[in-house]
């Protein structure tokens, strides 16, 4: 007959034929490397890869106004360090974020001058703050106004 197990006071018996306990994976493993590879904020701005935020980034950059006097590049992004931790967050009904800058640069060029093709008058290059950037916090989830929110990936069947 089965293995005797006591939990309580009611004896049970086992009849599986694994005996060995499979350790539960991690299933949020996934979820929490996705976002770091799509964040890179341990990688230096110039090694960053051409993927996740840095290649969104590249996609809209540069911007070139109407009259080509001016373009906005793209040089780096950079993440700052969370104003309150995921515990204030839920106490105080707040957002666990970072605050998120742009290092852009400005070149504008002479218009004046119509014998030289885009002769730069001036470059300036400066950090914009965007905006500040909802981070995962160490379980996985999102601190989303005081409530952990969890990004669920679905699939998608195709009829036929």
């Amino acid at each position: 007959m089965g293995q005797p197990a006591f939990e309580g006071s009611v004896q049970r018996h086992s009849f599986s034929k694994i005996r060995s306990h499979i350790e539960i994976p991690d299933l949020v493993e996934v979820q929490r490397r996705s976002y770091e590879e799509f964040l890179q904020a341990e990688t230096l701005p110039d090694r960053r890869e051409d993927k996740g935020l840095h290649a969104a980034f590249k996609s809209v950059f540069p911007i070139m106004d109407y009259n080509n006097s001016a373009i906005l590049e793209f040089s780096s992004y950079s993440l700052g360090t969370p104003k309150y931790d995921t515990r204030e967050c839920i106490e105080q009904g707040m957002t666990f974020a970072a605050p998120l800058k742009l290092r852009v640069r400005l070149v504008v060029f002479d218009q004046q001058d119509k014998s030289v093709k885009n002769r730069v008058l001036d470059v300036r290059e400066q950090e914009v703050y965007v905006g500040e950037l909802p981070l995962m916090t160490d379980r996985g989830t999102f601190m989303v106004n005081g409530t952990e929110r969890v990004a669920v990936s679905q699939l998608h069947r195709s009829p036929g």
